[in-house]
């Protein structure tokens, strides 16, 4: 889904999750939770403010390096977020909510983004790497099946 808000193009992403919020927000915010359905290693200084290495690598040679803009342990992570190339910014703001019926409900907001033509090239980029990301995370819980080894994106 696109929103338009007075900064920007925004991306937004939902999906349910069959856990308690608790394991899906550990999920997006801890070493073990994040190599379950995104990198291969990570470390994580969970403070606003703090860093969040991800390890493409098990050795840790190959890195992306993300601040915490802001951290609320209720459920709320914003990573700050340089997509493509060059110096293009947009956060991504994850917010894990309690569904009484479904277990979790994960909101991803990523932006802003400008309406030239390159930033929204990069937007659809990024809509579409990030939907497979939570598809994974949803499937590693629900069906115990991390697709990165079945169909790596």
């Amino acid at each position: 889904m696109i929103d338009r808000d007075d900064d920007g193009i925004w991306m937004v992403l939902q999906e349910t999750v069959h856990v308690h919020h608790e394991e899906v927000f550990a999920a997006l915010t801890t070493e073990a939770g994040l190599m379950r359905w995104y990198c291969i290693s990570a470390e994580v200084d969970l403070r606003q403010g703090g860093l969040v290495v991800f390890g493409w690598d098990a050795k840790m040679t190959r890195t992306s390096t993300v601040a915490i803009l802001d951290y609320d342990a209720g459920g709320r992570v914003v990573w700050d977020w340089h997509p493509g190339s060059g110096d293009m910014h947009a956060p991504v703001y994850w917010t894990v909510a309690p569904d009484v019926e479904a277990g979790s409900k994960i909101t991803f907001r990523q932006g802003p983004f400008t309406e030239d033509a390159e930033s929204l090239l990069v937007m659809a980029n990024e809509a579409q790497t990030w939907r497979w990301y939570l598809c994974n995370l949803r499937s590693v819980f629900e069906a115990k099946l991390d697709m990165r080894k079945v169909r790596p994106l």
